[in-house]
C-alpha cells in the first residue's frame, strides 16, 4: 500500500490519485495493443500516446528510422531550463496466447491487471502518460522542464529506438529515469548501474571417425566442452578489480540479492564474472566422432571493471585448447551514476516516502537502455514498482503498483529541482 507522506499540495499528484481508474484504464488500453518484439510494431501504440499528449496539450515531436517502430517525446517547460526526462518503451517481449490464464492483450482480475508487458513496461509508462496529464489538466509549471520519451525497439536492443535517437542528437537532459520494474520480493530498488557483458561465440574442429571407434578420431565436440569447462574454473576463480566509486553499489546489491541468493552467493555474484552457456551444437549422427562444434557464451562482469582486460584472460585461457578458436565476440563495459547525482537521491528519497519501505541502490544483473543513455552522459536510473512476472506466463501487476509509480513520478521533479 501506498504511504502518503508525500506533498498532497501538489496538484498533479493530487490528479493522479482522484484519477485513479483513469490510470488503470489507460493501462489496459497499452496492453491491448501486440508490440511483441519481434516484429517490434509500435506504431499504432505510439500514435494513442501521441494523441492523448496532444489533446491536453503537451508538446510533442515524433522521431523514426524505421516507421513501424517510431519514438514520441512529450515536453512540458518548467520553470528552470535543467531538463528531467521519464522515459518508458512500449515493445514487449513474445507470448504463446495458448499458454496464459488471462487475455495476454489485457484483462482486469480484482486488484491485478495481466496482460504482456503489465509490469514491463506498459504499467509504469501508463503511469508516465498520467502525470504528463496530470501537469498538463491542472495547468501545473514544473519546476524543471520534463520530458516524457516513449520508445520503441528495447527489448531486442534493436536501432530503431534509444540508440537511433542517440545517434541523431534527439535526446538530451539532466537526468532520467526509466521505468524498468525495479522492485520483487516486497524489495525496492532504483538501478543505478549497470554490468559489463562479453558475448563469445566459439568453433572446435576435429577428426572425424566411425561411432564404432572413436579413438581413431578426436571429437570437436569433447575439444569444445573441455574448453568450456577450462574457461569456467579460471573466470570464476578470478576476482574483479573494482573501482573505488563503485563500492557502495556493489554492497547494496548484494544486500539486496541475498535474499534470493544467500550473502555467499550474492557476494559472488558481483566479485567475480559470471559465466552462462546458451548455446551448444555440435555433430550430425549418433554413430560418428563429431568434425566441428559450436558454442555461444554470455560473460557478465560488474561496473566499474575493464571489460578489455577480461576478454584479454579469456583470450589467453582459449589459446591454451586445442582445436577451438573464437569465431566471434561482442562486449560492452558496466556503466553507473554516483550514488550522490541528484537523480539519484532525488527518486530514491521520494519512493522511500511513497512505499515506506528502504529503497536499495544497486546494480542491474542485465543491461539495456540505461546502459546507452550513461555512455551518451546522461545520469539515468532505473525505477519501476511492480511484480516478479516479468516476461513470465500471466505477466501482471496491481492497482497499487500503478498508483504509486504515478505518484513517484508525479511529486519526482519538485525533488530532483531541490537537489540540482
Amino acid at each position: 500500500m501506498i504511504d502518503d507522506t508525500a506533498d498532497d499540495d501538489r496538484a498533479p499528484l493530487r490528479f493522479v490519485r482522484d484519477h485513479r481508474g483513469d490510470l488503470v484504464a489507460r493501462t489496459i488500453e497499452l496492453l491491448a495493443y501486440d508490440t511483441q518484439n519481434p516484429p517490434g510494431q509500435t506504431d499504432a501504440v505510439m500514435e494513442a500516446i501521441e494523441s492523448c499528449l496532444d489533446d491536453c496539450g503537451v508538446a510533442t515531436t515524433e522521431f523514426a528510422v524505421d516507421p513501424a517502430k517510431p519514438n514520441v517525446v512529450g515536453t512540458i517547460p518548467g520553470e528552470r531550463e535543467e531538463t528531467l526526462m521519464l522515459m518508458g518503451h512500449l515493445d514487449t517481449v513474445p507470448f504463446d496466447e495458448d499458454e496464459w490464464t488471462f487475455d495476454p492483450l489485457g484483462e482486469r482480475d480484482g486488484d491485478r491487471i495481466y496482460g504482456r508487458g503489465a509490469t514491463d513496461m506498459k504499467g509504469p509508462t501508463a503511469a508516465m502518460v498520467e502525470v504528463a496529464r496530470a501537469f498538463a489538466e491542472t495547468d501545473t509549471t514544473p519546476p524543471v522542464t520534463l520530458q516524457f520519451a516513449f520508445v520503441s525497439d528495447e527489448e531486442t536492443g534493436g536501432d530503431a529506438g534509444v540508440r537511433a535517437m542517440l545517434e541523431a542528437d534527439a535526446l538530451d537532459a539532466d537526468g532520467c529515469v526509466i521505468g524498468e520494474t525495479t522492485c520483487e520480493g516486497g524489495r525496492h530498488a532504483v538501478t543505478v548501474a549497470d554490468k559489463g557483458s562479453i558475448w563469445l561465440t566459439l568453433e572446435a574442429t576435429g577428426e572425424g571417425a566411425h561411432g564404432s571407434r572413436p579413438m581413431l578420431g578426436e571429437s570437436a565436440v569433447d575439444r569444445l566442452y573441455d574448453c568450456i569447462q577450462y574457461l569456467r574454473r579460471s573466470l570464476t576463480n578470478r576476482e574483479l578489480e573494482l573501482d573505488e566509486a563503485v563500492a557502495p553499489i556493489i554492497e547494496e546489491s548484494v544486500a539486496y540479492y541475498t535474499q534470493d541468493l544467500g550473502e555467499a552467493a550474492a557476494r559472488e555474484l558481483f566479485t567475480h564474472p559470471t559465466i552462462n552457456l546458451g548455446v551448444f551444437e555440435g555433430g550430425e549422427t549418433i554413430n560418428s566422432v563429431p568434425e566441428a562444434a559450436r558454442a555461444m557464451l554470455d560473460v557478465r562482469i560488474s561496473p566499474g571493471v575493464h571489460t578489455p582486460s577480461v576478454l584479454a584472460d579469456i583470450r589467453d585461457c582459449i589459446g591454451e585448447c586445442e582445436g577451438t578458436i573464437v569465431e566471434d565476440v561482442s562486449w560492452s563495459i558496466g556503466t553507473f551514476v554516483d550514488e550522490d547525482d541528484p537523480v539519484v537521491t532525488a527518486t530514491a528519497d521520494v519512493a522511500e516516502s511513497v512505499t515506506g519501505t528502504h529503497v536499495y541502490r544497486r546494480s542491474a544483473t542485465g543491461g539495456g537502455d540505461a546502459k546507452n543513455l550513461r555512455n551518451a552522459g546522461i545520469p539515468t536510473i532505473e525505477f519501476g514498482v511492480g511484480t516478479d512476472s516479468v516476461h513470465a506466463v500471466d505477466e501482471y501487476t496491481t492497482v497499487d503498483a500503478l498508483e504509486a509509480n504515478a505518484t513517484v513520478y508525479a511529486e519526482l521533479p519538485w525533488a530532483f529541482a531541490d537537489r540540482l
